[in-house]
């Protein structure tokens, strides 16, 4: 039976395995850093108060993060306030909860959904108005700047993993290899005709010594 065949499959698959995990847990193509979110203005915004002007927050969200903004007034407020978040694996779209601040319940206004995979590529997107929706209806604006800043990776984070990963296949073909030479090995010595011969041909000695030897002993009787 042939096993080095089985071997090296064994081999590949946990070579793919082993790149699969790797590619999972720390990703080189993922972008990894901060994410800077300009909070600008919001327009068009439905008052809920029917008495006094509504005071509007928002509700930022990225993944587990959550900030929150300042309190302002009015259906078209202004904040212009900053906020970083941290932006790792998973990290898809930035979600922005508004709503009026009252005594006891606040009222919820709208949201808006920003998705992230522009700013990941091209590290900035200008202050943009985006779409405020409640039950699935426009509600009003809001508008949001976006700044992605790269987390700058040493060389030798990629460097050792790399080596590891070398060093790791390289072990997987020397074993590959020394399980090859020794069935090499071993169908050589089941199957060489010069080791043949050689077994013969002691053979044949052995049986002339121990026939010159049962002669002799005729002789001397």
């Amino acid at each position: 039976m042939e096993f080095p065949c089985i071997y090296t499959f064994l081999g590949s698959g946990f070579l793919f395995l082993h790149s699969l995990l790797l590619s999972s847990v720390s990703p080189p193509n993922m972008p990894q850093g901060s994410l800077e979110v300009f909070l600008a203005s919001a327009k068009g915004l439905e008052d809920t108060d029917f008495l006094f002007k509504m005071d509007p927050y928002v509700i930022l969200t990225c993944r587990t993060q959550e900030q929150k903004s300042s309190v302002a007034s009015g259906s078209e407020p202004v904040w212009n306030e900053n906020f970083i978040f941290n932006v790792s694996e998973g990290a898809e779209e930035l979600k922005l909860k508004i709503m009026d601040s009252d005594i006891g319940n606040d009222d919820f206004v709208g949201e808006a959904e920003i998705c992230l995979k522009s700013v990941l590529r091209e590290g900035r997107i200008p202050p943009t108005a985006y779409n405020i929706v409640k039950n699935k209806e426009f509600c009003g604006e809001i508008k949001v700047g976006l700044t992605f800043n790269p987390e700058e990776r040493s060389p030798r984070d990629y460097d050792d993993r790399d080596e590891y990963f070398r060093g790791w296949k390289e072990s997987s073909h020397s074993d590959r290899d020394r399980t090859s030479r020794r069935d090499d090995s071993s169908r050589g010595r089941r199957h060489s005709p010069e080791r043949e011969r050689d077994y013969r041909g002691r053979d044949s000695d052995e049986d002339g010594r121990r026939g010159g030897r049962r002669r002799h002993s005729s002789d001397e009787d």
